[in-house]
């Protein structure tokens, strides 16, 4: 069995209802040993010399330690119930359910824009070749002149003079690096809200990213024993394709809330891609992520 509860109940809740519970098994024992009582006061008592509980008591049939066992083991099993829960408490993020402000940023949080490297221009076109005529009448006559490559005793052979070796290869050029934008036609948005329409997309995707992040976001334990709060601000880039690369943490909080916005980001789904002039381009991102305590 699984002990590792996950209970988001309110501790004031719970203390109310266990309260409660115990309030319903004293008034339940009350109302029943006060009929048990007018019973056994209705009817004589039997008097046995050799019973021991005649001897002590006058009415032994109304006798409230026969019902030690029953209570003391409620007793247990309460306490053992409220051991259980007590370290099994857990605690999660903060559900979103106010997204309005959610993107509004205190500050303006400057960023250098990525230097793309230009391609070269290229080379111009080689001239055209000169074509020259050469009349029918003209006779081309070769003369092949023999030479003697007999070598004999006395030939004198030169060493072939060193040449320099060639120059090495130039590198290869670097590959082309897209354009990174801030701000395009079309912005990145969340997956889900695709049949939506073009005007109610926007706040459809905000609340669909929401609540992902409050699903997925767990507090960090160090972070809620030192009550550590804020905004974490990261900085993400969305892909032609949606996905999610070059996650940074601009500004951040610690306690380990750095760390677990940072994961929760890049293991984000694909977004739909912004688009820039009906094209799909890479285009940068800033997402605030809020860590409160309940």
């Amino acid at each position: 069995m699984d002990w590792n509860l996950q209970i988001n109940t309110s501790p004031f809740v719970i203390f109310l209802g266990v309260a409660a519970l115990v309030l319903i098994v004293i008034f339940a024992l009350r109302s029943y040993l006060s009929s048990e009582s007018k019973k056994a006061l209705k009817s004589k008592p039997q008097d046995d010399p050799n019973s021991f509980t005649t001897g002590r008591k006058k009415y032994a049939s109304v006798d409230v330690f026969s019902l030690r066992g029953p209570v003391l083991s409620f007793s247990l099993l309460l306490a053992i119930s409220f051991i259980v829960f007590a370290f099994n408490w857990t605690e999660k993020a903060q559900a979103y359910t106010d997204v309005g402000d959610m993107f509004e940023v205190d500050e303006i949080i400057e960023m250098e824009t990525p230097r793309t490297a230009e391609p070269p221009p290229p080379p111009p076109p080689p001239p055209p070749p000169v074509i020259e005529e050469v009349p029918d009448e003209v006779e081309i006559e070769e003369e092949i002149e023999f030479v003697d490559n007999t070598i004999t005793e006395e030939t004198i052979v030169e060493a072939p003079k060193e040449t320099a070796p060639p120059p090495p290869p130039p590198p290869p050029p670097k590959p082309k690096v897209d354009k990174i934008f801030q701000v395009v036609e079309d912005a990145p948005l969340f997956p889900g809200c695709e049949k939506e329409k073009k005007a109610d997309r926007k706040t459809c995707a905000d609340s669909k990213l929401f609540k992902y992040l409050s699903e997925n976001l767990e507090y960090p334990v160090i972070a809620r024993e030192n009550g550590i709060t804020g905004r974490v601000i990261l900085s993400f880039v969305v892909e032609k394709d949606g996905g999610i690369t070059d996650v940074k943490v601009l500004r951040g909080i610690g306690g380990g809330c750095d760390e677990a916005a940072k994961e929760v980001v890049e293991n984000m789904p694909k977004w739909n891609p912004g688009k820039q002039r009906g094209r799909p381009v890479r285009v940068q991102f800033t997402l605030p992520v809020a860590f409160t305590l309940q």
